[in-house]
């Protein structure tokens, strides 16, 4: 079999009114293989198109029968066409049923359009990457899309536990400029504790931040994940566009990648819905987004101060003062900065570091550590005062006392 290229020399050689000979020397070819080629159409083989009949042939009709009737099991078809005098195999059989049968694996599902601002759907998608020294990690990808407009958000992050989750959703709606009436999740332990007589037992701390961001939340059926089916397909997406041959330097590198590559993706018609993603964002009902206060208390997170002075996030560790070894603080990321409070005071505040394993240090962390013997807490004293105070009483006073007045 020659190439095409060289079948269109063929003929070209050919047309200028050179022989089969001389075409077939100057092009290394045989001068049969190229007068095969100088016609512009070949005669069709002779055996091309001639059908053979078949054992199945007489049979058919109660083949199709039973296929009606829903049976595909060709060992029962093959013994029921027997009975009638089949005198075949199987095999012909399987290959007549196969294009008939059902697909078991992807059953078919009714297609759900919401109207423009009643749902959003999210989901975590576990990606990989390689580091500079080839080794393969696993990254966390939370994603969310609005039903009606098709619009995504992308964000990665280290941990896919409870505070990711809200900080992420927080991140979410912020970017879509609203809430949603009902966000739509699968039955993931930070959103439910379980269910009871088939609805989902919330957790608590989640449905207080689904209280004060303003929304319902929903989870799909169990073991239903194409309940979900647009945030489903947006993972996927993630990990066959987004992704593969993607350079990125560190973690908030690649997350202002994937809002870039949201922009880029929702600027264009949405396969399904032909509209722009982000036009059609224009016309979602969303939700008010709550005050700031209401929103920035979802981005807190809560750390235990380890003996040495460290607060640990995000695989990173960052320095506090000595004296705070042992209590709990409140800490949070705020303008590419790590923050740990006490209360209301701010204790420390680091530019924050995506490399795990990374330690911050404090200037002057431990700073009156030795003279105090690690401890923090106060020292209970006596006093000693300058001049001792005597009470000067009368006399009489004592008259009085031993009973002579």
């Amino acid at each position: 079999m020659i190439r095409s290229g060289l079948i269109l020399m063929i003929r070209q050689k050919a047309q200028s009114g050179q022989s089969s000979y001389s075409i077939g020397k100057q092009l290394g070819i045989s001068k049969n293989t190229a007068k095969k080629y100088v016609v512009d159409h070949p005669k069709p083989h002779a055996l091309k198109g001639r059908t053979r009949p078949s054992k199945l042939d007489p049979y058919k009709a109660d083949l199709d029968e039973m296929i009606s009737n829903g049976i595909f099991n060709c060992v029962a078809i093959l013994e029921r066409l027997q009975k009638n005098g089949y005198a075949g195999g199987i095999t012909i059989i399987k290959d007549y049923v196969q294009r008939f049968r059902p697909a078991k694996s992807t059953p078919a599902v009714r297609r759900y359009e919401t109207p423009p601002g009643k749902q959003a759907q999210m989901d975590w998608g576990i990606v990989h990457y390689i580091d500079g020294r080839g080794r393969i990690h696993k990254a966390p990808a939370f994603v969310m899309i609005l039903g009606n407009s098709r619009t995504k958000y992308v964000e990665f992050t280290k941990r896919c536990d409870f505070y990711s989750l809200l900080r992420c959703m927080v991140n979410a709606f912020e970017y879509f400029g609203g809430v949603p009436q009902v966000v739509l999740t699968d039955r993931m332990k930070t959103v439910i504790d379980g269910s009871e007589a088939g609805k989902p037992l919330w957790n608590k701390r989640f449905e207080d931040f689904a209280a004060d961001m303003g929304f319902i939340p929903k989870v799909c059926r169990a073991r239903r994940p194409q309940t979900k089916g647009k945030v489903e397909r947006l993972v996927e997406y993630v990990k066959d566009n987004f992704l593969p041959g993607r350079q990125f330097v560190d973690l908030d590198n690649l997350n202002r990648q994937a809002l870039e590559w949201c922009q880029r993706v929702d600027s264009k018609p949405h396969g399904t819905t032909g509209e722009v993603p982000l036009d059609t964002l224009q016309n979602e009902q969303l939700l008010t987004l709550p005050a700031q206060e209401v929103r920035d208390k979802h981005r807190w997170e809560t750390r235990k101060v380890t003996r040495d002075g460290f607060i640990s996030f995000d695989g990173a560790k960052y320095g506090v003062p000595w004296q705070y070894s042992g209590r709990e603080l409140r800490v949070r990321i705020c303008s590419e900065c790590f923050e740990a409070y006490d209360g209301e005071v701010r204790i420390v505040q680091h530019k924050i570091e995506y490399a795990s394993g990374k330690i911050v240090w404090l200037k002057g962390q431990y700073e009156g550590l030795a003279e105090r013997n690690g401890i923090a807490s106060p020292f209970s004293y006596a006093r000693q005062s300058e001049i001792s105070a005597v009470e000067v009483r009368p006399l009489s006073l004592y008259d009085k006392m031993a009973g002579v007045i």
